[in-house]
């Protein structure tokens, strides 16, 4: 249980980076938040790296320890999932939508919030700007949190847009680590 507590304030205590993040609602039952950032590659090319996910997620935000142990299968049903050194494993999103080099979407509850009974959807859009690619990370949760989920709104916001300026990092760099 100990390890779970780890892995649960690991989740929730990523500094937010640079670029753009919003909670755009918040209530007891739910919230949206938003990130974006621009990222000097192509739509597709964003795309493709964004499905790259054990190569620019962050390790200290997975169940494992390790992000190379995470893998992303960009189809409808496609598994965001984590493999465990045990031979278990965590299904963290499923994919119910893809457009290469435009959307994905994935419907799940994402680290602790799995254990709350919590809904949620992650949307990533593309869209080209010049000769860059802007890219909106979206995630709206929903259901019951002992006491209440606007409290969890800024901090899940946090921890997805350091994930995005990763991704940005990978894009960009390379490295999802800033240089």
């Amino acid at each position: 249980m100990n390890r779970l507590f780890a892995v649960t304030f690991l989740f929730f205590a990523f500094p937010a980076g640079a670029a753009r993040a919003d909670v755009l609602e918040s209530a007891a039952h739910g919230f949206v938040v938003k990130s974006t950032v621009t990222v000097a590659a192509t739509p597709d090319a964003a795309y493709r790296a964004f499905t790259q996910i054990d190569r620019w997620w962050d390790s200290e935000h997975t169940y494992s320890g390790d992000s190379k142990n995470l893998s992303l299968d960009p189809k409808p049903g496609g598994c965001f999932c984590e493999a465990m050194p045990d031979g278990g494993g965590i299904t963290h999103l499923v994919v119910v939508y893809t457009s290469p080099g435009k959307a994905i979407r994935m419907t799940g509850a994402l680290g602790p919030l799995q254990e709350a009974g919590i809904a949620g959807s992650l949307t990533m859009e593309l869209a080209a700007a010049g000769d860059s690619t802007r890219i909106d990370l979206t995630y709206g949760a929903g259901g019951f949190y002992r006491g209440g989920l606007d409290q969890l709104a800024p901090i899940v916001d946090s921890v997805l847009h350091g994930q995005l300026v990763r991704l940005k990092n990978y894009i960009d760099a390379g490295s999802p680590q800033r240089e």
